[in-house]
């Protein structure tokens, strides 16, 4: 099937830097939950080479209605179910480059839909995550033991970052090949300022940080606490630390979800002030 045809039977293009404008229209519709997006598209204005993948759009009376993030992860972009059903076929016609697709669950749930029959069965698929945001100071302490990382911490945090990704994810970083670019990862955040820990005796004993981030929103990932420290309120007051420096030098708005099991997350997370906005899904493969 031709490009041509395709975009005739389902009007999806391939964003480029002329569609960036429309673009950025379209993740302000909802700036926090589409962050992620937003952040990919600025930070690339939307080259293929640099987005090592591509963005999918859908135009109707020339104006952008809907998005779709293609490349180790699937997101959704303000999708009706006949939006996501068309960037699922889409990524019928391909080979599959996603290792996650997630986004707000009544997005993920008509895209996973189309191609569950293809792609399935999941690895895993987590389709209640609470998504919260925090607009105001923390109603919590910070820790005044929490800062920036620096590249001589790496060694110290490295291992810890790789329990916290075995632990949430289900898999190793490092497995099958996969520890240079963890590695690189972990460097890169520490370099634009957006890993922080309270390391004590060289030891992690929380860290956090940054995913991605817009002049809206921030999204902190990766929160964790070494096992034995748990149930000291160390979670708490590090996200408020941390929450409290996205505000001030990031962005104005702070994020982050989590799985509706992790009940004590959920707990510290509430206590910091953090208020459910949203639902996300996530499907791993």
């Amino acid at each position: 099937m031709t490009l041509s045809r395709f975009r005739a039977r389902h009007g999806v293009s391939v964003l480029g830097p002329a569609d960036l404008a429309d673009f950025l229209e379209l993740t302000g519709r909802s700036p926090v939950v589409n962050a992620f997006a937003e952040y990919r598209a600025r930070s690339t204005n939307l080259e293929p080479r640099l987005l090592a993948g591509e963005m999918w759009g859908r135009y109707d009376a020339g104006r952008l209605v809907a998005g779709c993030h293609v490349g180790a992860n699937l997101v959704p972009v303000s999708c009706t179910p006949e939006d996501a059903r068309a960037f699922a076929e889409r990524a019928l016609s391909r080979p599959r480059s996603v290792v996650t697709i997630v986004g707000p669950q009544e997005q993920v749930w008509p895209m996973w839909d189309s191609l569950s029959d293809m792609w399935g069965p999941a690895r895993e698929a987590r389709w209640d995550q609470p998504h919260m945001e925090l607009t105001d100071e923390p109603l919590v302490a910070s820790d005044p033991a929490v800062r920036r990382t620096t590249p001589d911490d790496f060694a110290v945090l490295y291992p810890a970052c790789v329990a916290m990704y075995t632990e949430e994810v289900g898999v190793d970083p490092e497995a099958e090949g996969g520890a240079p670019i963890y590695r690189s990862r972990v460097r890169q955040l520490i370099g634009l300022g957006w890993s922080f820990a309270r390391i004590e005796d060289r030891r992690v004993v929380f860290k956090a940080e940054v995913a991605h981030a817009t002049p809206h929103a921030a999204q902190i990932q990766g929160v964790w606490v070494a096992p034995e420290r748990r149930g000291e309120g160390l979670a708490a007051a590090g996200v408020a630390a941390v929450a409290e420096a996205c505000r001030r030098t990031i962005a104005p708005v702070v994020s982050l979800y989590a799985n509706i099991w992790n009940e004590p997350a959920l707990r510290a997370y509430a206590r910091v002030g953090f208020e459910q906005t949203a639902t996300f899904a996530t499907v791993m493969f």
